[in-house]
């Protein structure tokens, strides 16, 4: 079977599954929600900086993210309908590749929409405070937000098919991002900038003095993401459905 045919029949299970429109429509609102709050915080503080501020709702934005992820895959191993899935497609490879398309380009675009609504939100908040952004650091920003809740989703289709569970992607993932990252992060100085979730957030500050950049902080993301669906793919192959 073609490529084409199997992404048309992995987004129409995509689209018929309310689920994952909830998660996509929490990604926006919490995102925004956050930042917008955060908007009218107290701007004093010496560590302020104006891009995380306003991007700051990806903090809990992310784990809808990450659910929208689990839930696509695991959505597959209710009621063994990966049996049928891989009946119809016994191309493994190309049926996984269709299911990571329709992860990553439905939450690329719910991010980029949700990173320029939450700046544009904030910022009216933020008011002289934001002033010193310029346009770059304001595209960086919203871009790099984007491509970071699409990778933290791909992250999360990676284990779901690894662990062939939502449940336990969720039960991983969640905790780490809340309570593990933070600990590390306190510990652990320049390291805890590897971790996939810090890694990636370093592109929504306006500056950084770690060993990473914008850029190849989304890269340290995008290798975790990699490291999670190597290991799904893996898996997929190794195990019958």
């Amino acid at each position: 079977m073609q490529f084409t045919p199997v992404l048309r029949a992995e987004a129409l299970k995509v689209r018929t599954l309310r689920s994952l429109y909830g998660t996509l429509l929490a990604v926006f609102a919490v995102t925004t929600a956050f930042s917008a709050l955060a908007g009218v915080s107290e701007t004093s503080d010496p560590d302020f900086d104006p891009l995380f501020t306003a991007l700051s709702g990806v903090l809990p934005g992310q784990i809808a993210a990450i659910a929208f992820g689990a839930l696509v895959v695991s959505s597959e191993y209710h009621g063994n309908g990966i049996r049928l899935s891989l009946a119809a497609v016994p191309q493994r490879g190309r049926w996984f590749a269709a299911k990571l398309t329709v992860v990553a380009v439905p939450a690329l675009v719910v991010g980029l929409v949700t990173a320029f609504a939450a700046l544009v939100a904030a910022r009216s908040g933020l008011g002289p405070a934001a002033d010193g952004l310029t346009a770059g650091e304001q595209v960086r920003g919203v871009v790099g937000c984007g491509i970071y809740f699409m990778l933290i989703a791909l992250f999360a289709a990676g284990l779901t098919t690894l662990f062939r569970s939502g449940v336990a992607t969720l039960s991983t993932l969640i905790p780490f991002i809340l309570v593990v990252s933070f600990v590390i992060g306190d510990t652990a100085g320049g390291a805890a900038d590897f971790l996939p979730d810090k890694a990636g957030q370093i592109v929504l500050y306006q500056t950084h003095d770690g060993s990473l950049g914008p850029w190849t902080g989304l890269a340290v993301t995008a290798l975790w993401a990699a490291a999670a669906l190597l290991a799904g793919a893996w898996r997929l192959r190794r195990r019958d459905a």
